[in-house]
């Protein structure tokens, strides 16, 4: 049972998708802090040749709130968000297909941010033909006071992991010895972020999900997933 733990996130890169595709149980946190330094609310796309951020307004709020305790702002205008996407790939080879995937996101509830990220995670990985299940961390019985590795390390153990597979960023995060101590592999999903089709003269990596999918069909936009580098965890 390979199992995997991330953040909620706005229409992620790929790297999110394909650490999703590859595990048997996709474990997203909604009792974890909203850091408006991060990525939950926000990413890039290619607007002009350039990377630029797109993001949802959060309505104010204490920082010590979860996300899933966290909303967005009332004054949120849909229409600004989809003019970016509709006006950065109108001329994009998959502009309907993958426009008509940014309105289903989009038409989510937006009241409770947590709600609205987990459901356009759900419409993105069934658009992307991924199965494995999206499960809410504060659903599996575990004590939720626990924080980082111990946190991580009970959420495998109650859901019967026999392997963590994390995202390259957190490979100075956890300890292989803690895991095999549990009996439970450590590994670290590293996209290999291979350059396809752009409008613009330089390969721009890492952009959402959207921008490999306005640009690249969708039987290629599948190989992509698996398209990445496993780096076990040392001892």
């Amino acid at each position: 049972m390979r199992v995997a733990i991330m953040q909620p996130y706005f229409l992620p890169y790929i790297g999110y998708f394909q650490l999703m595709a590859a595990v048997d149980a996709f474990v997203v946190y909604d009792n974890i802090k909203f850091t408006k330094s991060g990525w939950i609310n926000r990413n890039r796309l290619l607007l002009d040749g350039r990377d630029t951020l797109f993001s949802l307004p959060i309505q104010k709020a204490s920082d010590a709130l979860d996300v899933v305790d966290r909303s967005i702002a009332e004054d949120f205008e849909l229409l600004k968000v989809r003019a970016k996407f509709a006006t950065a790939y109108a001329k994009s080879p998959g502009f309907v297909p993958g426009m008509q995937l940014v309105d289903e996101v989009l038409a989510g509830s937006r009241a409770n941010l947590f709600e609205f990220l987990h459901a356009g995670l759900r419409r993105v990985r069934d658009h992307l033909g991924i199965t494995a299940p999206i499960i809410v961390s504060s659903t599996v019985p575990i004590d939720h006071g626990l924080k980082g590795q111990r946190k991580v390390l009970a959420l495998c153990e109650a859901l019967g992991a026999s392997t963590y597979l994390n995202a390259i960023g957190g490979l100075d995060l956890y300890g292989a010895t803690d895991f095999a101590s549990r009996g439970i592999a450590l590994q670290f999903l590293k996209p290999r972020l291979t350059p396809y089709p752009q409008a613009c003269p330089a390969f721009v990596p890492a952009l959402s999900i959207i921008d490999v999918l306005m640009h690249v069909p969708m039987p290629a936009a599948r190989a992509q997933l698996d398209d990445f580098d496993l780096i076990e965890a040392a001892a």
